[in-house]
């Protein structure tokens, strides 16, 4: 899958974020997210648009996964809930394929805060997307 790392790369806010990819299968994505203090909200919790853009990015990805290599994606919608505060050393966004089409793919994406070096893990939010595929130039 060394085109879903390429692309990746290529991505300059995920850069300024802090995060990397950590898992690519077929269907299947993760970006890993370190807790950093110019990422965090004015309560000390990593901002909901931090923690938004790495699912939405690891749900993109995982829908990229299943599609011709001539492709690119775009996401045209998505939830997300967000059951607790945004607390830990880092944050693992997964994102998984539920349903690939022709052009829609369905996914869905869940984040864990990981705290004391992966020995404690929260499910932190949940979110379901739907991804377009488009021709890439």
């Amino acid at each position: 899958m060394q085109r879903i790392t390429d692309s990746f790369n290529k991505q300059t806010f995920m850069h300024t974020l802090g995060a990397e990819l950590t898992h690519v299968a077929e269907g299947e994505v993760d970006i890993t997210l370190p807790s950093r203090q110019d990422i965090r909200q004015q309560h000390g919790f990593v901002h909901a648009g931090a923690i938004t853009t790495v699912i939405d990015t690891a749900c993109g990805y995982a829908a990229l996964t299943t599609m011709p290599e001539s492709s690119e994606v775009v996401t045209v919608e998505l939830k997300i809930n967000f059951m607790s505060p945004a607390l830990g050393d880092a944050f693992v966004a997964k994102g998984r394929v539920i349903k690939a089409g022709r052009n829609l793919t369905i996914t869905q994406g869940d984040v864990y805060a990981i705290q004391n070096d992966a020995k404690t893990e929260k499910h932190i939010a949940t979110m379901q997307a739907t991804m377009f595929r488009v021709e890439s130039e």
